[in-house]
């Protein structure tokens, strides 16, 4: 199948695509319910946060590839694939999230709250993300592993 748009354009907006559809809708349930910031300093945090998705979104994708071309799982099996998809995003994501939120206007026992709720949504998140990102790679012809 020939395609109009660039492979390297394709693999960039099926990383973006992934990552921000899945986690505007997760980064406002943590933000809103388990944080517990007000609508306001959500609307901020997503706002800042979007950007910053769009500027990590293919490093991340790049960050994932090589995390699962080192450990081998796509090689070997369920769960070793389903731990290394979950630790190429908590160790990649939880740092950032961390700021978004931070700059968002979270402090104190907020931040934290915030922090450990991304923790726990990266822990749970990991490999239906991964899932995801597969499937919207497929969608647009790009390849998880380069």
């Amino acid at each position: 199948m020939t395609h109009m748009i660039p492979y390297g354009t394709r693999v960039w907006l099926a990383d973006n695509i992934a990552l921000l559809s899945f986690f505007t809708l997760t980064g406002v349930l943590n933000e809103r319910f388990i944080a517990g910031m007000e609508w306001d300093e959500v609307l901020v945090a997503r706002l800042i946060g979007a950007p910053l998705m769009i500027l990590t979104a293919r490093p991340y994708g790049i960050w994932r590839d090589w995390v699962l071309l080192k450990s081998n799982a796509l090689q070997s099996g369920r769960a070793k694939l389903f731990f290394f998809d979950t630790l190429a995003l908590f160790s990649f994501q939880v740092p950032i999230y961390a700021m978004i939120i931070w700059l968002g206007g979270a402090a104190g026992a907020t931040l934290v709250s915030g922090i450990i709720g991304a923790a726990i949504i990266m822990l749970i998140c990991g490999r239906p993300y991964g899932l995801w990102l597969d499937t919207v790679r497929i969608w647009m012809g790009v390849s998880t592993v380069e």
